[in-house]
């Protein structure tokens, strides 16, 4: 099956931003105090695992692609539970502390437009996963995007 063409430029933007990331702008970059630098670092550290623990769990259902896999399966299960991109949110959240913890707005406006690129992405992603799994749209109804969804009652 032929990788569709919406895929490659999600894809190629994701990773042009990836490499953009590993540049500076020194007129940006800012001082923090070593509180804020243990709590960016704790932030990296927490999106690191949430990105291993996805990619364990999606195992052969993993790819850097936004249409799945033919024969993949939905996992709703595990770190699922909480977020239905967790490796998205993961490399957010690994993105924003490493940058914060280096003082570098332009890390911080690359993690912003990561974001945006995500959330589209992902958007794209759900529309073709619901065209495959007629049980996404409960899932996506009770699931957040990249963070947990609380239901507040009162």
């Amino acid at each position: 099956m032929a990788v569709p063409k919406k895929d490659k430029i999600y894809v190629g933007l994701q990773l042009l931003l990836f490499i953009a990331y590993f540049f500076e702008v020194e007129i940006l970059m800012f001082r923090i105090s070593e509180n804020m630098h243990k709590l960016a670092l704790f932030c990296g550290g927490i999106g690191l695992v949430l990105v291993l623990v996805a990619l364990l769990q999606l195992n052969t259902s993993l790819s850097p692609f936004p249409s799945p896999k033919k024969g993949a399966k939905l996992v709703t299960g595990g770190v699922f539970v909480f977020a239905r991109h967790p490796i998205y949110a993961g490399i957010l959240f690994m993105a924003f502390g490493i940058a914060v913890w280096l003082g570098s707005g332009y890390k911080l406006v690359i993690n912003a437009l990561l974001y945006l690129l995500f959330f589209l992405k992902s958007r794209y992603e759900e529309q073709r996963l619901q065209e495959i799994f007629p049980e996404y749209v409960e899932y996506k109804e009770n699931t957040g995007r990249f963070f947990p969804k609380f239901n507040w009652r009162i």
